[in-house]
């Protein structure tokens, strides 16, 4: 690195910078458009490891994974116009996640804007809605300032993903100009008063319920709101797949907030007198399509802490708001004196016992009780060990059955995004190599991104790769059976043959036919020393905890009629 004022190229400008600012991670698919980029990070081998995927969309998703997992903007980097626009998913992934996220994208020449060049895009109008803020670094000597910018809007506030565009020309012009210091963006933090106001509004309370989730957490964070949550004996509920934000085991857990909600939990949120929401978005997920709750004055006495205060009262309007990181505001809220939780003595206890009635197994259709499958798996795995997955009807049991003990252990998307699980779980691998990682995937989501497999093989990240199996997008199907019954199009799938699939990208191949060999096929995937793959065949009839498809088909005709 530079250690003076000698000219550089201005892509070993920009590594130079990635290197300042603590980058030890970029994700890839490498293009022309940027290869004075790359020739940069590869003087900077020993300090930034550059991870090439095969798919930009893939690439992204490996970023995002490693935001949630450290806290720290995922590195990506793409070529212009094509591999831009493949990238965009894992940008808006990251954005609905608010996962701190840097996208680097090659550019055409400066000399050919606006002459519709080769893969010319204009990426602030592209990504304007998804990111917190797009640029195009134009003058070689701004690289510095737009880089350390970068880290400091990815982190600051609600976190979230930021892009560059960087036209070729620029990053192979040459300039002499200083470093940036390394970025230490702003934590907001709850006043003192705000904080005796949350106290006694909640020494107010009846039946008080907390809701964790959202961006901005650390181990400690946890530890913290487990300690105010003991202290005053609060029932404690995880947003949509945040649930690792407080230890399921725990007997104040009350259980998730997001699709296929407990029906006593729904309840639970609408008799409450007192909402803490700290750090979710009060978005579509946690509020049951906005159903649960009135807009925008809530029943409830409403406790909205966030990072950015953009998000207060942007749906509902909180009687308190507290623009804070949940780091600061867990640390605070410990740090409270107690107050009298004898009004809501019994609450925690019934709400957890209505918990682990929810997550007793269900009886379906066919040999592969995928219920039956995610218990197991989530008394079998390392409580520090991690699971991924997409979007799909199958993600349903995941987050129905697993219990998460420890942050980070869940990875996934409140977008809705297929093909996420595959390579966020190499991502997470990569990120973290001592921990176990177990993907879960429908055989349409395992499908969109799948070939990363290969990734996992080359950069030695061995991941257990499971594959739900049922023939169809069931998500789709089940919403068609629902609204329109019998007229089914465009949700059956014919798939490869999958054991061969993973043997082909040097992975160990299963088929699971049986739940009770579920077991042993599990250990062998554990023992066999690179990636594995486990197919689990399951009925189609099984597509819910709940609803086979032909219940799910009846009562949509009786809705019909």
């Amino acid at each position: 690195m530079a250690s003076n004022l000698e000219p550089r190229l201005g892509g070993h400008i920009l590594a130079d910078q990635l290197v300042i600012q603590g980058a030890d991670t970029a994700f890839c698919v490498p293009g022309e458009s940027y290869l004075t980029l790359l020739d940069g990070l590869y003087h900077h081998q020993n300090s930034i490891r550059v991870v090439h995927s095969r798919h930009e969309g893939a690439a992204a998703n490996m970023a995002d994974a490693y935001g949630k997992m450290t806290g720290k903007p995922g590195i990506c980097m793409v070529t212009r116009g094509p591999g831009a626009t493949n990238a965009s998913i894992g940008v808006h992934t990251a954005f609905q996640d608010s996962t701190p996220m840097i996208l680097l994208i090659g550019q055409i020449g400066r000399s050919m804007t606006d002459r519709e060049a080769f893969q010319e895009i204009d990426y602030r109008r592209m990504f304007g809605e998804m990111a917190k803020w797009v640029a195009q670094i134009d003058q070689v000597e701004r690289i510095p300032e737009y880089i350390s910018r970068a880290f400091h809007v990815a982190q600051s506030g609600r976190p979230g993903p930021v892009v560059l565009a960087l036209p070729e020309d620029m990053l192979s012009s040459m300039a002499t100009v200083a470093d940036a210091k390394k970025a230490y963006p702003v934590e907001a933090a709850p006043t003192p008063e705000a904080m005796e106001e949350l106290r006694d509004r909640l020494s107010k309370a009846k039946k008080p319920i907390l809701i964790v989730g959202g961006p901005t957490w650390n181990k400690q964070a946890v530890e913290d709101v487990t300690a105010f949550v003991e202290a005053n004996n609060l029932p404690v509920a995880c947003a949509f797949r945040y649930q690792d934000r407080f230890n399921n085991t725990h007997p104040n857990y009350v259980g998730d907030i997001g699709i296929g909600i407990n029906p006593k939990l729904a309840t639970r949120v609408k008799e409450s007198d007192l909402l803490i929401v700290a750090g979710p978005r009060m978005g579509e997920m946690t509020t049951g399509g906005y159903n649960m709750l009135n807009i925008p004055e809530t029943d409830q006495d409403l406790i909205h802490i966030m990072p950015g205060a953009e998000e207060l009262g942007r749906v509902y309007n909180p009687d308190l708001g507290i623009n804070s990181s949940l780091r600061q505001f867990c640390k605070m809220a410990r740090a409270l004196a107690p107050v009298d939780s004898s009004a809501w003595a019994s609450e925690a206890a019934i709400g957890n016992a209505d918990y682990l009635e929810r997550i007793k197994s269900t009886d379906v259709p066919g040999d592969v009780n995928m219920s039956e499958i995610v218990s197991w798996l989530s008394n079998r795995m390392p409580e520090d060990g991690v699971v991924t997955h997409g979007a799909g009807n199958y993600s349903v049991w995941v987050t129905r059955f697993f219990q998460h003990r420890t942050y980070p252990t869940q990875i996934a998307p409140t977008n809705g995004a297929m093909g996420y699980s595959v390579p966020a779980a190499i991502g997470a691998k990569i990120t973290d190599p001592s921990r176990m990682v177990v993907s879960f995937n429908g055989d349409g989501c395992f499908m969109m991104l799948g070939q990363e497999m290969i990734t996992a093989k080359q950069f030695n990240a061995p991941v257990i790769f499971i594959v739900v199996n049922n023939g169809m997008l069931g998500t789709i199907r089940m919403h068609q059976e629902r609204e329109f019954p019998n007229n089914v199009m465009s949700t059956e799938l014919m798939n490869p043959d999958f054991v061969q699939l993973a043997e082909s990208y040097g992975a160990q191949g299963e088929r699971v036919t049986r739940t009770k060999d579920f077991e042993a096929a599990f250990e062998r995937a554990v023992n066999c020393g690179r990636s594995a793959l486990i197919e689990l065949v399951v009925d189609e009839q099984a597509l819910t905890p709940a609803q086979t498809l032909d219940q799910v088909r009846a009562a949509g005709s009786v809705k019909t009629k």
